[in-house]
Formats: structure tokens, C-alpha cells, sequence
């Protein structure tokens, strides 16, 4: 906490605004820990060849989320690589971001937001592929251009 004040007060110098005029910057979005739902195995019987096909696919699914003081999206990022196409892992991975009432939320920050699931999501398959057949297969990234943001950050409004 103590370093995340330190940089809202640096954001403050460098635009040169006054404490009270900056209290209004800082947005709270609170992000929950991501949590591996799903991480479905199936080891090939045979090794993988420098000419197998691995194919590898990565998906976003989003909800609203509401409570009395706070609102949000629950995020779902899910992959599934296959190999020679046999299927070899399903594995899917969740959390939150809750965002006070008051906060208005831009395109910029929808998208820094679900790179961060992603950034997430991908490290955690890091860890795990240790030690499987995986371990020289790596998750497609997030194909930005299929995310609608546009249909995503009406989620965010009070009453919608």
C-alpha cells in the first residue's frame, strides 16, 4: 500500500496539481487472486515431434458483477491446445475486478485490465507446464480485435 501512495503522489508531481484537485485520479479497482478452475490433462501416449501441429487457442468470457457500494466484471480467460489434433489440455482460470460506484471506467482501462487477466493467466500456465509435454508449447495471446469493448464497458454503468 505503502508504495502504491508514493505513486499517486509522483502522478501528482508530474502534473502538477494540487492534493486536492488529484484525489479525484485515483480509481480503486480491487483485482482477486486468479484462480485456476480447470486444468484438464490428457498426457499423449507418444512424444511430440519437431513436425507435430500444436494448436493452441485462447478465449475471454465476461460478467457483470454488482453489489450495494460496488460494481464489476468477473472474467473467464480459457485455453485449449491441441497437438496432431488430439486434444492435450483444457485449462481455464477466473477472478474479479470490483470497482467502486463512482468510477468511470475508459476503453484504456478495460483493455489494461484484461491484458493484466492475460499477463496472469499466462504465468500461472508457465508454472504448471513445467514437466509435461507442454513444456516447449505456449498460449496463443488474446485476440484483441474479437474483444468488443464497446458492448463490454456499458457493464460498468450504474443501472445497466
Amino acid at each position: 500500500m505503502a508504495r502504491f501512495i508514493e505513486d499517486i503522489y509522483f502522478i501528482i508531481e508530474e502534473m502538477s496539481l494540487p492534493i486536492f484537485e488529484a484525489k479525484y485520479l485515483v480509481k480503486m479497482i480491487e483485482q482477486t487472486e486468479l484462480v485456476i478452475t480447470d486444468w484438464i490433462f490428457l498426457p499423449s501416449s507418444k512424444p511430440i515431434q519437431l513436425d507435430s501441429i500444436v494448436k493452441s487457442e485462447t478465449g475471454l468470457d465476461v460478467m457483470q458483477k454488482r453489489a450495494q457500494t460496488k460494481k464489476g466484471l468477473a472474467v473467464r480467460l480459457t485455453s485449449r491446445i491441441q497437438i496432431d489434433n488430439t486434444p492435450v489440455l483444457m485449462y481455464v482460470a477466473e477472478h474479479s475486478y470490483v470497482i467502486d460506484f463512482e468510477d468511470v471506467i475508459d476503453k484504456t482501462e478495460l483493455v489494461r485490465m484484461f491484458r493484466n487477466s492475460f499477463k496472469q493467466f499466462n504465468e500461472k500456465y508457465e508454472i504448471r507446464k513445467l514437466g509435461t509435454v507442454l513444456v516447449n508449447c505456449y498460449l496463443s495471446p488474446l485476440d484483441e480485435s474479437k474483444i468488443d469493448y464497446d458492448k463490454i464497458l456499458p457493464l460498468l454503468v450504474i443501472g445497466s
